[in-house]
């Protein structure tokens, strides 16, 4: 123990223990402070207030307000106030907006060329049906727009009003900012979207202001719709100002607070201008995870690329999810902290984007109608520590990824030739041939010692893990939903603790000097393998996000160069030979052996003494010297072998200071004698090369990764994929230590098997969710107009895998004495939807108090369905709802073509996908308008006939009021606490009625 306090960095157990340990452990604290902190706000930003816009997100968030909801209205009206109000107080002139009616030459014709244009959109109509890969019939839409646009004029633009006549722009474009004012049905939509739409507020109040006009227009797009199938922002495509901005931001939100996180990104030159912002937040996996459809939501920034071909970043909030889409996505749940993260990188971004007059934008687009946004080159990005962010192009990442795949083996292979030219290369060798006057002997090196053991220890930790995984995925698969962090810690402990057991008993067993070294070539080879497979990726079908593997193959590649370079300090094989033969003449640098110590006796020696010289005895047990009398086959050879061994092994005295005694005291334990050469302390470097760097960028995507999809089992996704995505993640993670952890001392080993063992047990017999961390149950009521019935169905996770479902709606009063229906269901996948007779809705008031609703409900909707006399296969839909403004018809057979009475097509969008659509939704601006709508056919075959029928549904989404959905109130009153009330589609009431034309 003395040696060990002479260098504090020597590879023995103590430092090793503390510095790896401290290191992890103050690295991984950073991390998750980084990850579930949000930089403090420090006030107003210049030209922005931050007060002002917590004030408009209280307003704004004060109750639900989806598109088809009063409410929805009221934030329109107050969003116009707020924006006039904003370019008013900072004096500048702008054209006025109609708060109803007229057309689009009145939204600003007394005010031409003005700085500040606003728009009421209430003339952009627009048909189109989703683009969804597949060979089924898809839905189509129709949409009435009711988006508000503020056009801030830059100073290099056209100064003409081109967007009133059919001119297109001149110049290089402008920017979009966008954000959605509505929310779902049963979220008051603070940070989906409010925090986004509040943020834009501000942008405009910075770029309107005196000073701050920019070089290239802003477009700000505070869209209405997108929670309906991003109809808002398909709206804006129809409107002529569309054909300006090249490219754009769009604010969005998939969590309920945090930090605000770059979810995508189109190219590396916008990625850029998000790297100026001072609290740069995400990683490049998100973009891919998106593009692979591992995340199955979308975004407007996919109507904005895929529709329109802008370029641009997607910056949302993404955790927690449990409170996305629910009544808890309210201010209370978020703070201003979360505000300023947002609002700081949309400014830093905006000023960047707006001030590139560069002229790779020039040039017009004549397909899409816009200034031409150029085309970008794909990037990779990751923030570091959510306070810097690395930003390059996929082709500088495939570049280096081609260098390591054939420098690196290169290198190593040119370094070992060079070790085997100066006889210095003991990894993979056994004996060292000897020649001397007595005749030819082969002397052990044990180079090949230990070279198997990491793969063995590799297996044994990987299985238990695996193993792991999927024993939580079977007994308890949704504890992953509130206890990350003690499936983290079970799946850590357990790996790291086989890992160490394998690794220590191999070394206590065999001891080697080159344990470290052959645990680096084989995760080198295996790195080496996956790097092949990263490379192949990054050129098609450009996925960046394995710039993870990248960089960590680089460091191990580091670690083993040095591993490699460590063996020039070593003697020459053929001086440590003849130092093991006495044979060193006494001017030779090596110590002299004295003559016979290790004499030709040991080269006779059974192997497995040499190995593991298990019963050495100790000095002074008995006289073993030869003598004229000793036998020639038993005495000498092999007990001086053992005692001589023993010289060379066992440290020497510390008042010795000869340099045999030093060399002997530089020997660890029972390792090969050569050892005492390798400097004690270059462990330090390779560790500082091997870990660190991979944990910081592993470790971000694997909290990021694991934040964003925990609480997605709700969702459907499968509890197994995220458990081996841990357990994966864990081993990446850990690897780094696995050089190191044969020199472990037992404390900490122990101490995680302790945790793994209180983790297991909690992981597998805990109840899973809680009422900070939510099951979301998603609601819906249907009622079948023709004969009063009506059904309320919840959807959630099988009943199979838990009964969670079942036991939620036990609670509810209505269903008592019911045994719920439950089917898979068919608006969300993976899912179960289960439906009982439930309370009946009022979401059309009642002219008659004493009648009961049910009599009424024949009135909710009216339609007329009729086919033209020539028996055409095209058949007339006139349809009206009291008190909505959204319906849809469903068609048992798919429909072929659409046309709405009194609406304009745009060429830009296709109505019917090419497979046909079995449903016609639309969204109207206008309450209980008469829906005028022709629909066309395929003629049918065989006795399916030529005739189209199906039901006709209007939507309720209303859900403000107490009373009007009493089978809501009642699930959001008695649901158990662990359980959040969301919306199954787009209304929470569907009222049908059938029809056969």
């Amino acid at each position: 123990m003395k040696n060990i306090f002479h260098n504090p960095f020597a590879f023995t157990p103590l430092p090793v223990t503390i510095i790896t340990s401290l290191v992890y452990v103050a690295l991984i604290v950073s991390l998750l402070v980084v990850h579930h902190t949000v930089p403090e706000a420090p006030g107003n930003l210049d030209g922005t207030n931050l007060t002002e816009a917590w004030l408009d997100l209280q307003t704004l968030s004060n109750g639900f307000h989806p598109f088809n909801s009063r409410r929805n209205d009221y934030i329109r009206d107050w969003l116009l106030r707020r924006v006039t109000a904003i370019v008013t107080e900072n004096g500048v002139s702008s054209a006025s907006y109609p708060l109803s009616g007229g057309t689009l030459e009145d939204v600003h014709k007394s005010s031409e060329s003005a700085p500040v244009v606003i728009f009421s959109d209430i003339v952009s109509n627009v048909s189109y049906h989703f683009d969804l890969k597949g060979n089924a019939p898809v839905p189509s839409v129709y949409i009435e727009g009711t988006n508000i646009i503020v056009y801030i004029r830059g100073s290099e633009d056209d100064p003409d009003d081109w967007f009133l006549t059919d001119k297109k722009p001149k110049g290089k474009g402008g920017v979009l900012v966008n954000a959605h004012y509505d929310s779902v049905s049963i979220g008051f939509g603070a940070t989906d979207d409010g925090v986004g739409v509040v943020s834009i507020l501000q942008l405009i109040n910075y770029f309107s202001s005196k000073g701050q006009q920019p070089k290239k227009g802003i477009v700000a797009l505070l869209n209405n719709g997108e929670e309906d199938y991003l109809n808002g922002a398909l709206a804006f495509g129809v409107h002529p100002i569309s054909k300006f901005p090249h490219t754009f931001l769009n604010l969005e939100g998939a969590g309920a607070g945090g930090r605000a996180t770059l979810f995508r990104s189109t190219d590396t030159e916008v990625t850029r201008y998000y790297q100026s912002s001072k609290y740069p937040f995400g990683t490049v996996v998100s973009g891919d995870a998106f593009k692979r459809g591992v995340i199955r939501s979308e975004t407007d920034y996919s109507v904005f690329t895929k529709e329109y071909g802008m370029r641009g970043l997607d910056v949302a909030f993404m955790e927690p999810r449990a409170r996305y889409h629910t009544s808890q996505d309210d201010t209370r749940h978020t703070s201003k902290a979360s505000l300023h993260h947002m609002l700081s990188a949309a400014l830093s971004t905006m000023q960047g984007l707006t001030s590139d007059t560069s002229t790779t934008f020039e040039g017009k687009d004549p397909e899409k109608g816009k200034v031409a946004s150029g085309k970008g080159s794909t990037g990779v990005w990751f923030d570091l520590f959510g306070s810097a962010m690395a930003v390059f192009r996929l082709r500088t990442l495939f570049a280096l990824s081609v260098t390591l795949l054939v420098v690196a083996p290169v290198f190593l292979i040119i370094i070992g030739a060079i070790l085997y030219k100066v006889d210095k290369l003991y990894l993979f060798t056994s004996y060292k041939h000897h020649h001397h006057a007595e005749g030819d002997d082969s002397v052990p090196t044990k180079g090949w010692r230990g070279v198997f053991r990491w793969p063995i220890a590799f297996i044994f930790a990987t299985a238990a893990v695996v193993g792991l995984a999927f024993l939580v995925s079977d007994i308890n698969p949704y504890i992953l939903y509130s206890s990350q962090y003690s499936v983290w810690s079970m799946m850590i402990s357990a790996w790291v603790s086989v890992a160490w057991f394998c690794t220590r008993s191999a070394d206590y067993l065999r001891p080697t000097a080159f344990q470290r070294a052959y645990n680096l070539i084989w995760a080198f080879i295996a790195g080496w393998l996956i790097l092949i497979v990263t490379t192949v990726f990054e050129r098609n079908p450009k996925l960046a996000g394995g710039y993870l593997m990248v960089f960590y193959f680089a460091c191990i590649f580091l670690a083993t160069t040095t591993a490699f370079l460590e063996q020039f300090s070593l003697p020459r094989k053929s001086a440590y030979a003849d130092e093991i033969e006495g044979t060193v003449p006494a001017e030779h640098p090596i110590e002299r052996s004295r003559p016979g110590s290790i004499s030709s006796a040991r080269l006779m020696a059974p192997s497995e003494e040499e190995d593991a010289p298990d019963n050495i005895p100790e000095a002074g047990e008995g006289n073993d010297d030869p003598t004229e009398t000793t036998s020639l086959l038993r005495g000498g050879g092999s007990r001086t072998f053992k005692k001589s061994l023993t010289s060379l092994q066992r440290p020497a005295a510390e008042d010795d200071d000869s340099p045999k005694a030093k060399h002997q005291r530089q020997i660890y334990g029972l390792e090969q004698p050569w050892s005492h050469a390798l400097p004690s302390s270059l462990w330090l470097l390779e560790f500082l090369f091997l870990a660190p760097f991979p944990l910081i960028i592993l470790g971000q995507v694997s909290l990021l990764a694991t934040t964003a999809t925990n609480q997605t089992l709700a969702d459907g996704n499968s509890p197994l994929f995220l458990y081996i995505g841990i357990a994966i993640l864990s081993i990446l993670l850990f690897a780094p230590l696995g050089p190191f952890l044969h020199r472990y001392t037992y404390h900490i080993p122990v101490f995680l098997m302790l945790v793994f063992a209180g983790t297991t047990i909690y992981n597998l017999m805990a109840f899973p969710f809680s009422a900070n961390n939510r099951l979301k149950l998603y609601f819906v009521q249907e009622v079948d107009l023709d004969s009063g019935i009506n059904t309320v169905s919840l959807t959630g996770i099988d009943p199979k895998t838990g009964p969670f479902l079942t036991d939620a709606i036990a609670s509810l009063p209505s269903s008592a004495g019911q045994t719920p229906s439950c089917t898979p269901s068919k608006r969300r996948r993976n899912l179960t939807e289960c439906s009982w007779h439930g309370l009946p809705p009022r979401v059309v008031p009642n002219t008659h108090p004493d009648v009961p609703p049910e009599i009424g409900y024949v009135d909710w909707l009216t339609f007329n369905a009729s086919r033209p006399p020539d028996g055409a296969t095209s058949a007339r839909f006139q349809v009206s709802g009291l008190e909505t403004r959204a319906c849809k018809i469903v068609f048992n057979r798919p429909i072929s073509d659409f046309t709405v009475a009194g609406a304009g097509e745009h060429p830009r969008f296709r109505k019917v996908s090419e497979h046909g659509a079995t449903e016609l939704r639309w969204w109207s601006r206008t309450w209980e308008k008469d829906f005028d709508v022709t629909v066309r056919w395929d003629a049918g075959d065989g006795e399916e006939g030529d005739g189209l029928d199906g039901r006709v549904v209007c939507l309720w989404c209303d859900a403000n009021e107490s009373g009007v959905i009493p089978a809501l109130d009642e699930a959001r009153r008695f649901a158990p606490t662990w359980v959040a009330i969301s919306n199954a589609g787009q209304g929470l009431v569907e009222g049908s009625k059938a029809f056969l034309v």
